[in-house]
């Protein structure tokens, strides 16, 4: 009966105390985080609630597990197990510590500062922190994890004999990787591009949505998503409409008749800009560019607060002048000229005309204007 009731007892009451202490830690992070709104820090730390709770577990039965004489011919094999399980989640919880710390940081780094370009080079940075500190403590979780095993201890010493010559070769053989992995550190703290920022790459704008140490991603206004690598973006040219600031200047092209009405297209140009509520306000204009023997191109200059909004500005100003034009002057829109067709007729006597009417004589036939023959058509002497 004791061989039954003490494993239960232990292993019960390691699971009970669990319980008690999570609940107990969540019911307390749950209080400071009502009094305390102005920071998120202890919402953030209830996310760690279940690794916590893996941690007081696993040692709570680590520690009392050779009084429960549960499995004495595999005690070994469930120690260690329990020890692995105890490394993992004290991994875990150490990650999420670190994201909750890193994420308020952020936060307060946000609040207190109102130029959106620090504000996303400190997101990018605060993300890649965050993808290195995870990937540190996850690999030295798993190293913790592999030193347990007497055989990898033993194989350690031969391990960092050689870790020179594996480097070189790793280095070698992973170049590009490391080469991307450098790229994404040189991005982070070298304010090239930062998350959220509008740019242009390979004739596609879109917004940077994602930067790892290794990968980029960029949405395009349809939704799609282009992953790059990251070294792209150190060693070939880009446009970055974000630097600096988010104003910007947008450009509307017309081809129309050399009659068009200017004046009055500047002045239905000012109303239109009036009435939309993406200009700012800065600045417009519109100019003649160019010119061809049928058309002219007409230019208008018009800006606005940031890409998508100057968007907005090109698309109605383009729309509402076309629309205006045509009901107000469709004699400024383009036109073809065109003139009567003549039909030729065959030169030789007795050939066919060209419309089929049977043999061509000069002479034959009505004028154009009904007042005398047609003759056939002849190329203007040149005087040779």
């Amino acid at each position: 009966m004791e061989n039954v009731l003490r494993p239960l007892i232990v292993i019960g009451g390691a699971v009970l105390l669990t319980l008690v202490i999570g609940w107990a830690t969540d019911l307390l992070l749950r209080k400071a985080n009502q009094r305390h709104h102005e920071t998120p820090l202890w919402g953030l730390l209830r996310r760690g609630r279940i690794p916590y709770q893996l941690v007081l577990c696993a040692a709570l039965l680590r520690g009392s597990y050779d009084q429960a004489q549960l499995l004495d011919r595999h005690e070994e094999t469930a120690g260690r197990t329990l020890t692995l399980v105890l490394i993992g989640a004290a991994a875990w919880l150490v990650i999420r510590i670190a994201a909750a710390i890193v994420e308020t940081s952020y936060s307060r780094y946000a609040r207190a500062h109102r130029d959106p370009a620090r504000v996303r080079r400190v997101r990018t940075q605060v993300t890649l922190i965050m993808r290195v500190v995870s990937a540190v403590v996850g690999v030295v979780a798993v190293a913790t994890m592999l030193l347990t095993f007497p055989a990898f201890r033993a194989a350690g010493a031969s391990l960092l004999a050689s870790a020179g010559i594996l480097g070189i070769v790793a280095g070698v053989a992973a170049q590009s990787t490391l080469a991307n992995m450098f790229a994404g550190l040189q991005i982070a703290f070298g304010d090239m591009v930062r998350i959220g920022d509008t740019v242009v790459v390979d004739g596609e704008w879109g917004t940077v949505e994602e930067i790892t140490l290794t990968f980029l991603t960029v949405r395009t206004w349809d939704e799609r998503r282009i992953t790059m690598p990251v070294s792209y973006f150190t060693s070939k040219p880009f446009e970055n409409w974000s630097r600096g600031t988010p104003q910007m200047t947008g450009i509307v092209y017309w081809h129309l008749d050399h009659a068009a009405p200017l004046d009055a297209m500047r002045e239905k140009l000012r109303d239109i800009l009036r009435e939309c509520p993406a200009w700012d306000g800065r600045a417009y204009g519109l100019d003649v560019t160019d010119t061809t023997p049928n058309t002219m191109q007409v230019r208008a200059l018009v800006t606005a607060k940031d890409a998508d909004d100057i968007w907005t500005v090109r698309v109605t100003v383009r729309e509402r002048m076309i629309r205006w034009l045509s009901e107000e002057h469709p004699y400024a829109l383009p036109r073809v000229n065109t003139a009567d067709a003549v039909l030729l007729r065959a030169r030789s006597n007795g050939g066919p005309s060209r419309d089929g009417g049977g043999p061509a004589r000069d002479g034959d036939g009505p004028s154009r204007d009904g007042t005398g023959p047609r003759r056939a058509y002849e190329p203007p002497s040149t005087g040779r």
